[in-house]
């Protein structure tokens, strides 16, 4: 129903078709990146990303551009360990603006300003030919904003502002209408979700559907062979087990408690309490703890840990090759909801999908949210497929029995893995690929290929 909706809706051509006209006119006297890079014999890119999905998005997307481009690149900005790998030195700790939900935000918010007054400074002084930032969207659209404010009052031509992954129109409530706004001080949107550029085009804004980051975890790893139709990845179950010395007896159950410190703080004593009531129902049971390469978060867990009622091994976020190991060695999956649904599709690792905020923060979303669900494979599919225990309902009581139901029902399990492969292929830009410019080649139509090659052409 929900697909439905966004894929028929009408494309408007009142307000809608002047702002594509006035954003064309703009483009249009704007010298190309490319001939802007040529002149100054390097392409500046400023970068910014404020949590970890973000950071590998970015970081993706860094590599990308530099094979793309024959001209030397520069990077600065904000983001983590996967971006500085790429030539990035962050303005400040990535952690500093990795917060999300309106009540959550409050005791940040005078670090926030600074942070976000210092990223407007460093994007004046870098003097960049192009402006990328990645999801956020609460820090993300406030610095582009105030970004381009700045040059409008100095009379400066603005460079050219891209946004990685669209905000999440499609689930609130008035959603499409804000959209209207971005166009002011965003230039293109790169949308993660087949259906969410087109309304973006019919609202002013250029955009380009690129593919769910996530499929790269399959080209990049090479450890299944990815072919059109079919994304999987398969890791080494028994060189885990082997490597962490844990029984071919022992029940693995992967646990990600989410990327940011707030979040941890609260999902992991609710999976703990979770583990307390399972471990009656299994005789030898294992959680694997995914770790996020946040150094605030890894402190948090290596204490945590120590007060668990089960065996406990910790797999550290960094490593996308011993990840999915565990996957595969996990009988399956408790998780918070974001990215990591994804990840567990591409794994075919069934899963339970859990969430708590803010009360208030609950209340908002309750309010403002008009889809059901949480998680994307639900949300895409149309369809609970995954089981998701949310707000009130996110409990120990509630968790444990969803999960034992997934541990012994293959019927449940099969429907999980089944929708995966749907799932996964209404994410493959391949399926669109004669759409794009250039050899069409797998290494070429990757999520973080088709960007690059969209910023380096513009």
């Amino acid at each position: 129903m929900f697909l439905r909706t966004v894929w028929n809706k009408e494309i408007r051509m009142n307000s809608s078709f002047f702002r594509v006209v006035k954003r064309s006119l703009t483009v249009s006297s704007r010298e190309s990146v490319r001939d802007l890079a040529s002149k100054d014999g390097e392409l500046r890119v400023f970068v910014v990303a404020g949590e970890v999905s973000g950071d590998i998005i970015a970081s993706r997307f860094m590599n990308s551009l530099k094979r793309l481009s024959p001209i030397p690149v520069c990077f600065a900005g904000v983001g983590g360990l996967m971006m500085s790998q790429q030539g990035l030195n962050s303005l400040f700790p990535m952690e500093d603006i990795a917060v999300m939900g309106i009540w959550e935000l409050l005791p940040h918010l005078s670090m926030f300003k600074l942070r976000l007054k210092e990223t407007v400074e460093s994007a004046l002084t870098f003097r960049p030919h192009v402006v990328l930032t990645v999801d956020s969207k609460g820090f993300s659209f406030r610095f582009l904003k105030k970004l381009r404010a700045r040059y409008g009052q100095q009379r400066l031509a603005s460079p050219q502002h891209f946004h990685y992954v669209a905000p999440s129109f499609w689930a609130w409530r008035g959603g499409e209408a804000r959209l209207k706004g971005l166009s002011e001080f965003v230039d293109h949107i790169f949308c993660i979700l087949p259906f969410e550029a087109e309304v973006c085009r019919s609202n002013g804004l250029a955009a380009t559907f690129v593919g769910h980051p996530t499929l790269e975890d399959a080209l990049e790893l090479k450890i299944n062979k990815c072919i059109v139709n079919e994304w999987k990845v398969q890791g080494d179950g028994e060189k885990f087990r082997k490597n962490y010395g844990i029984s071919s007896e022992s029940t693995i159950i992967s646990v990600l408690p989410g990327s940011r410190l707030q979040e941890v703080t609260r999902m992991l004593s609710i999976f703990s309490r979770t583990m307390e009531l399972l471990k009656h129902a299994f005789s030898e049971l294992t959680a694997v703890i995914h770790v996020a390469p946040n150094t605030h978060v890894e402190e948090y867990i290596s204490k945590a840990v120590h007060e668990w009622p089960v065996s406990v091994v910790l797999v550290p976020g960094g490593s996308p090759c011993m990840r999915y190991n565990s996957f595969s060695a996990s009988r399956l999956a408790l998780c918070t909801s974001g990215t990591v649904a994804v990840e567990l599709q591409l794994a075919r690792l069934p899963c339970v999908v859990a969430y708590r905020a803010h009360l208030l923060t609950e209340w908002f979303i309750r309010y403002k949210a008009k889809i059901p669900y949480i998680s994307l494979p639900n949300i895409v599919l149309d369809s609970p497929i995954i089981p998701e225990a949310l707000f009130g309902a996110c409990t120990p009581s509630q968790l444990a029995p969803l999960l034992i139901d997934l541990m012994r029902d293959e019927r449940l399990r099969g429907k999980q893995v089944s929708a995966a492969e749907k799932f996964l292929n209404l994410l493959d830009p391949l399926k669109r690929a004669s759409a794009y410019p250039g050899p069409q080649l797998l290494e070429y139509n990757t999520p973080s290929m088709i960007a690059a090659s969209a910023v380096f052409n513009s």
